[in-house]
């Protein structure tokens, strides 16, 4: 477990499959709502938004996407199989800043050398409200034979 343990006893990220815990918590880091950016995605994306109504549901998946992909690119993670339960909360204005975390929710080994992770994972804002969550399966892989 020294694997992904910070310490503070905070995890840092998942190791392999058989290092992750149901319950543990990762930190997956923070985006800030970006006046340039919100601006530039709702011309793209969301023509018809007011902004002062927040940030728009595309828009807040896109930033917990950024910050799953980024968070997770040295994990030994193969394969997302899905990305499920999607549900809004609010709108963040511009200028909050978001803050990513994914927690453990169950894992079930389905090889010798790899197993599916179930995880929430959440979009807090500056206050710790819930802005955003979702649940994923992945698929880690075991640690290699003599490491």
């Amino acid at each position: 477990m020294g694997v992904w343990i910070n310490k503070n006893r905070q995890p840092l990220v998942p190791a392999h499959f058989e290092d992750i815990v149901v319950g543990q918590v990762i930190n997956l880091g923070m985006a800030p709502v970006d006046p340039r950016s919100l601006e530039s995605f709702c011309d793209a994306f969301a023509p018809g938004w007011d902004k002062t109504d927040g940030a728009p549901d595309a828009f807040t998946f896109a930033v917990w996407s950024r910050l799953d992909t980024d968070a997770s690119s040295g994990w030994p993670q193969t394969k997302r199989l899905g990305v499920d339960a999607l549900r809004w909360t609010r709108n963040p204005p511009v200028g909050e800043l978001l803050r990513g975390r994914m927690t453990v929710l169950a894992k079930d080994q389905v090889g010798e050398d790899k197993g599916i992770v179930i995880a929430q994972h959440d979009l807090l804002d500056e206050a710790g409200r819930l802005v955003f969550t979702c649940l994923t399966r992945s698929v880690f892989a075991c640690r290699p034979e003599g490491v």
